[in-house]
């Protein structure tokens, strides 16, 4: 009858296999929700005016062209 053994695997080698494999996915949950959150809050002028109108690609998209007679407020 065979035997079974099993070998210790050191406790570093444990926590860099962890860190890989659960920090990739909390990566991509969190790039994941930081896109949904930036959405969310697209239709807020402080978001707009900090934030999105400073993204180089899409900024001139969120730069706000209203004259300021324009605003009702």
């Amino acid at each position: 009858m065979s035997r079974v053994l099993f070998q210790r695997t050191p406790i570093h080698r444990i926590s860099l296999n962890l860190a890989r494999t659960w920090g990739t996915s909390a990566g991509w949950w969190g790039v994941g929700a930081g896109i949904y959150v930036l959405y969310l809050l697209s239709v807020t002028p402080l978001v707009k005016r900090d934030f999105l109108s400073k993204v180089p690609l899409v900024g001139s998209y969120y730069a706000d062209k209203i004259p300021a007679s324009d605003k009702p407020f």
